[in-house]
């Protein structure tokens, strides 16, 4: 990852593009990329900070040096405009000076000026902030999130020397490298937080510390707003219904393995579930999880889309950069037809915000080589693009439909489990026939209340208390039967089915 980091850079200061942004919380990693980057190209290396000032970190000898370590932005910009020697200008946390309207005219001055030179002028900043009047001056760079190996040297460095060390080590080789691998998705800093915090617990780093490291990085991936990391707590067994999905899931459960790779198999992209609300589709998402024993991370789209110009695009890219630094990783997406609703309008309403976030995201899906297995869920097919749709982004569209009479039963058993009854003394048949048209959620409700109902009269309920329950419920299926028909008549032709029954097209009529 590092390298491709360096390759990129290498090539757009040797295009002479003037104004890079380095998006990265890893000031020191990105420091020593660049001196690497000067070297390279035989350029001297300066930084700027509004606490150490104007300063020379490397270059020729002969290189004149900055006469003062000013600490005012439009002094150093100003130096690096008047400067003539050929030289990488670092500019540490400058966004918060980039709203100043002296500060963006000298930028675009210098936007100017640079193409000319042989001077490469770089924002390092963790946070994306551009006016406007920048947006077409400067091109964003992201240095990755450090691979395996990166993280492999990090943590054989901690552990150090036998002989020097105070505490002890009990890993074999394979533990050393699901340590390395379980740090997947953190900044150097904070994996090296996450070893010192597991070797300090107990003075004793073993194999059960692995999981200290992954309880490190959940907390670590939730900060950053965009992605909620999930441990896998539903089984398969928790899906009432869709055999045939679950068939399809089973022949891919080793599917990321070496295995699959020397036989031949590429590796699984993901599934859209279009379907019915209620019926289990985000269910699914934890369960597949638990099922194939991946780390489940979930997309907040809504907090993708926030902030200045440059950040709806950033936030997008850094979801996607920390999903393929954990993977093997299950990425769910829950009512993704929400953020694509406003595409088409996009250049109108937002300034083309919405259509540029999601084509980064298409096209991630459509090129993506890393091991995340996509997990999008839609309620509705207005608001889908047929970008979305093609064949190649995903790699089957399923429609889940409400559950027939027989899944009905299944998802009655499965919930009174759940709750500690035995579903042996319920009439299941009974309930499945007066529940038809309900989803899976509904039934759970009518359940839960029934139960509400029991506690409250301080006896253990019955049948007839579940089946007053779903006399008093108006199922979905009711109240928005035109919207269902629409989403079947949609599915009919152009999405798989879940389930055996519902292949056969026994609809029910609520």
């Amino acid at each position: 990852m590092a390298n491709k980091f360096l390759e990129e850079m290498d090539r757009l200061v040797r295009a002479r593009y003037p104004l890079l942004y380095v998006v990265t919380w890893e000031e020191e990693r990105a420091r020593k990329y660049l001196m690497a980057l000067a070297e390279g190209q035989g350029k001297s290396l300066f930084e700027w900070s509004i606490t150490d000032g104007f300063r020379r970190l490397m270059g020729p000898k002969d290189a004149p040096r900055p006469e003062q370590r000013t600490r005012e932005p439009m002094a150093v910009l100003n130096e690096i405009m008047q400067s003539d020697i050929p030289a990488i200008y670092v500019l540490k946390d400058f966004h918060g000076y980039l709203e100043t309207p002296e500060i963006v005219r000298q930028l675009r001055d210098l936007a100017m000026s640079l193409r000319r030179s042989k001077k490469t002028l770089i924002i390092l900043s963790p946070i994306v902030k551009l006016p406007p009047e920048l947006e077409k001056a400067v091109t964003f760079v992201d240095l990755p999130l450090p691979g395996y190996s990166e993280l492999k040297d990090l943590f054989d460095a901690a552990i150090g020397d036998s002989r020097s060390r105070r505490f002890q080590v009990n890993l074999t080789e394979a533990d050393k490298e699901a340590m390395a691998k379980a740090a997947q998705g953190l900044t150097l800093n904070e994996a090296e937080s996450a070893f010192a915090h597991a070797i300090v617990r107990d003075g004793v780093l073993d194999a059960g510390d692995i999981q200290s490291v992954v309880s490190e990085k959940k907390q670590i991936i939730r900060k950053s707003g965009v992605l909620d990391y999930y441990d896998p707590s539903e089984s398969i067994g928790s899906v009432g219904g869709m055999d045939l999905l679950k068939e399809w899931l089973a022949k891919r459960v080793k599917a990321f393995s070496e295995e699959a790779r020397q036989y031949g198999l590429p590796q699984p992209r993901g599934i859209l579930l279009m379907g019915v609300q209620g019926c289990g589709k985000s269910l699914l998402a934890k369960a597949i999880a638990a099922s194939w024993q991946l780390p489940l991370l979930r997309m907040d789209m809504s907090m993708i889309f926030q902030g200045f110009i440059g950040s709806s695009e950033q936030n997008m890219r850094r979801a996607l950069s920390v999903a393929e630094s954990v993977a093997p990783v299950i990425l769910w997406i829950d009512e993704i037809e929400k953020a694509l609703s406003g595409m088409e309008s996009s250049g109108s309403t937002d300034g083309g915000t919405t259509a540029r976030v999601m084509g980064i995201f298409l096209t991630w899906l459509q090129e993506k080589s890393s091991p995340v297995f996509v997990v999008a869920t839609a309620n509705q097919v207005n608001g889908l693009p047929p970008e979305l749709l093609r064949k190649g982004r995903f790699d089957e569209t399923f429609f889940v439909d409400l559950p027939r009479r027989e899944e009905r039963e299944e998802i009655l058993r499965i919930h009174l489990q759940k709750l500690r009854r035995d579903p042996r003394k319920f009439d299941i048949a009974g309930l499945s026939q007066a529940s038809s048209g309900f989803s899976g959620a509904e039934i759970e409700q009518a359940i839960v209340s029934a139960l509400h109902d029991g506690f409250f009269a301080r006896r253990e309920i019955v049948t007839d208390d579940i089946l007053k329950s779903i006399q008093e419920t108006v199922p979905l299926s009711t109240t928005m039967r035109e919207n269902i028909e629409t989403l079947r008549a949609w599915a009919r032709h152009r999405a798989r089915p879940v389930s055996t029954q519902q292949r056969m097209g026994a609809v029910e009529q609520s």
